[in-house]
């Protein structure tokens, strides 16, 4: 009896031991892991706070103390409350343009996704699967490659220089936003909708009634996305946009460059790199749980 109870203290002791080293093992990683992430995190952060205290610098300072991340010990606030909105062109309608733009395109867009996501999930119609695959195979095709061609058309139905060609095209629907939409549709209960039917009601109701309110954190996410997006967008505008008074804020601040880099008025120019981050800043740090949120869904799904 005391063999088997020797035997029986060893096998614990055995496995506590080999917990204990899994365990060390683990913290070990885990302590890499989060080391390497404050690296990287570190890296982004500079030059972000570089920018900001080089805005806050005379022209003369700038060129002196470049790459100095210390706050000068005169800070032009000048800058942000002033002279940048002094600017020409104007940095304000550059900034409106932007929200016009990106928030008709959204509002439009996310609608229309939502509901092809809604018919690519539960409703059924011939071609359907044909059909969403040849849309998913357009993610895969460059933008430079079909640069040309639509800018052609664009050309020939009097499109350039206004800002039809960033608003339409994203009125019709996003495919990123629609394949993760399908996704988690597709996870809501078809006898919901059964349900629905049943009691008389049509497919435009089910989707405003029952797809749209459950689906709502995963469409707010994938919109907060695209809003930061084409907030950002820099290629396209500076294709189809010519005239001052239609450019976004990110083709305005290269435009503002080529001519206030001339005078290296390079504080200046960073003041304006400031405020254009500000709206995707906000918008990040008020929604980041349903940014996050989407992110963790899309790798479930």
């Amino acid at each position: 009896m005391s063999n088997i109870n020797v035997e029986i203290n060893s096998k614990i002791k055995k496995q506590k031991s080999m917990y204990a080293s899994k365990k060390q093992i683990e913290n070990r990683a885990n302590t890499l892991v989060y080391l390497f992430l404050s690296f990287g995190a570190v890296i982004m952060i500079i030059p972000l706070v570089w920018m900001f205290e080089s805005s806050l610098k005379t022209p003369g300072q700038f060129l002196t103390t470049q790459l100095s991340l210390a706050m000068p010990s005169n800070p032009q606030w000048a800058n942000y409350f002033k002279r940048v909105w002094q600017m020409e062109p104007a940095l304000q309608r550059g900034i409106l343009n932007s929200i016009i733009v990106a928030v008709s395109t959204i509002v439009v867009g996310t609608f229309v996704s939502a509901l092809a996501a809604f018919s690519y999930s539960k409703l059924r119609f011939p071609g359907k699967a044909k059909l969403f695959l040849a849309e998913l195979a357009t993610m895969m095709i460059p933008f430079s490659v079909i640069m040309i061609p639509q800018f052609i058309i664009y050309a020939r139905i009097g499109w350039v220089n206004t800002w039809l060609p960033l608003i339409i095209p994203g009125m019709l629907g996003n495919v990123g936003m629609i394949f993760f939409l399908r996704q988690y549709m597709s996870g809501i209960p078809t006898s919901v909708i059964e349900s629905a039917r049943i009691d008389g009601a049509g497919y435009m109701r089910i989707f405003m009634q029952i797809m749209l309110p459950n689906a709502k954190p995963a469409i707010a996410a994938q919109a907060i996305l695209w809003f930061m997006g084409a907030w950002n967008d820099y290629f396209a505008p500076s294709i189809y946009l010519h005239d001052d008074k239609l450019l976004t804020v990110q083709v305005m601040i290269s435009r503002l460059n080529a001519m206030y880099a001339i005078n290296t008025d390079y504080p200046l120019l960073l003041t304006a790199s400031v405020i254009s981050l500000l709206p995707i800043i906000i918008v990040f740090m008020v929604f980041q749980r349903q940014i996050i949120a989407s992110v963790a869904m899309s790798g479930l799904k």
